[in-house]
């Protein structure tokens, strides 16, 4: 049977369910290792007033670094990240804790060649709501919104063993620019921006 679900935009108290599905994708792409943003240890759990409004269930939440962090990092002063989410109604939950099912992080960014980008970071359903037409909502919720923002295009990696989400992209038109285009992804990590910030 159909699942019935709706996508939007993430709120403030979504964050321990985004924290959640950030792990399962880490997990997924047997990435575990590599999340930055783990618990390094709960504190008391506090409210976190959010444009000067104390959310109930963030007040209810065991905090951690890494809530505080995307909570910051996504609903403070200066969003770093946008996301959308996919919720489905009580009746189908999976158990207590899966309310949203399903997310997309986002951020703006700018190419002088041609314009406005939308980047995609990271997108994941759960593997038992798969096949029901979330992706591809969320997908379209997405392209909507960077055709409203007047974007030339959506960019995202993808591991090179993720032959179905390869094939998800492609179907609706994306182009592989590393085979295409020979373009190579490079990064510097904090340790050698630490030590170029400090040169003299």
């Amino acid at each position: 049977k159909m699942a019935s679900f709706s996508i939007r935009a993430a709120r403030p108290e979504d964050c321990p369910d985004l924290l959640r599905l950030i792990k399962e994708l880490a997990k997924y792409e047997a990435m575990e290792d590599q999340v930055m943003l783990t618990e390094k240890g709960t504190e008391a759990a506090r409210a976190h007033a959010v444009g000067g409004r104390v959310t109930a269930r963030v007040a209810q939440v065991r905090v951690c670094s890494a809530f505080l962090e995307l909570l910051e990092d996504g609903f403070g002063e200066h969003p770093f990240y946008h996301c959308l989410v996919a919720e489905v109604p009580k009746d189908q939950w999976s158990s207590e804790e899966t309310r949203v099912v399903g997310f997309a992080m986002y951020y703006f960014t700018y190419d002088p060649w041609i314009g406005k980008l939308l980047y995609l970071e990271d997108f994941y359903v759960m593997a038992e709501y798969r096949g029901l037409g979330i992706g591809s909502e969320i997908l379209k919720n997405l392209s909507q919104v960077a055709v409203k923002c007047r974007c030339s295009s959506m960019h995202f990696l993808v591991a090179e063993w993720n032959e179905p989400s390869i094939r998800f992209y492609k179907r609706r038109g994306a182009s592989d620019l590393s085979t295409e285009e020979g373009w190579r992804l490079f990064k510097i990590d904090k340790k050698h921006l630490l030590k170029m910030a400090a040169e003299e």
